[in-house]
C-alpha cells in the first residue's frame, strides 16, 4: 500500500526482529492513517528537500515489537507517529539529514513533535528519529547513552537542544 508518493506501508512496518520472532506487525486502521500524516507532512517534504531517498530503519511497532526491542512503553512508534531514518547517500550524511530537519523546522517548512540525534559519535548521528506533534511540537533532542550502576546497564538520557537550534 503506497502511504505516500515515495513511501510505502511495507518499509514503514518492516522489522528484521519481528520477522525474527514470528511477530505480526500490522497496523490499525488509525494507524495507517497516522503513518500517512507522518509520510507526507515529514518525511516527503525532507526527502523533497535532500533531493535523496530515505531509509526507514524504525516505523509502526506493534506492543510485542516495541517491548522486544526496549523501546519506551510511551514511544510514538507504538501509535505509527514515528519513525527512525537514516540516509544512504554518499555524498550525505545523517548529520545532514539531521541538520536538514533542524532548518526545515526553523523555517515553519514542516511542525514535527521531535528530533532526536539518536546514537553515533559527536560528529554525526546513527539515524535521527522524527515524529509527529503530539505532546511535544518541535522539539530537538540528543540521546546520550549511560551507564548507569544502580541497574547494572546502560540507558538512555535526553539533551534537549531546542533552545540551541531553534
Amino acid at each position: 500500500m503506497q502511504l505516500s508518493t515515495h513511501f510505502t506501508l511495507e518499509e514503514l512496518i518492516s522489522s528484521s526482529t519481528a520477522r525474527q520472532h514470528g511477530i505480526k506487525n500490522t497496523p490499525s486502521p488509525e494507524q495507517i492513517e497516522n503513518l500517512k500524516l507522518l509520510c507526507n507532512n515529514i518525511l516527503e517534504p525532507i526527502r523533497e528537500k535532500l533531493n535523496t531517498p530515505l531509509y526507514i530503519s524504525s516505523g509502526f511497532r506493534c506492543e510485542k515489537l516495541n517491548s522486544l526491542i526496549g523501546g519506551s512503553k510511551y514511544s510514538q512508534h507504538l501509535y505509527a507517529q514515528a519513525a527512525d531514518i537514516q540516509i544512504f547517500n554518499k555524498s550525505l550524511t545523517n548529520k545532514d539529514l539531521f541538520d536538514c530537519i533542524v532548518s526545515m523546522v526553523k523555517s515553519g517548512e514542516i511542525t514535527i513533535g521531535q528530533c532526536i540525534w539518536e546514537g553515533g559519535t559527536d560528529e554525526c548521528p546513527n539515524w535521527c528519529h522524527v515524529s509527529l506533534p503530539y505532546k511535544k511540537t518541535n522539539q530537538i533532542l540528543r540521546m546520550h547513552q549511560v551507564y548507569d550502576k544502580h541497574l547494572g546497564k546502560y540507558r538512555n538520557t535526553y539533551e534537549d537542544l531546542t533552545s540551541l537550534y531553534l
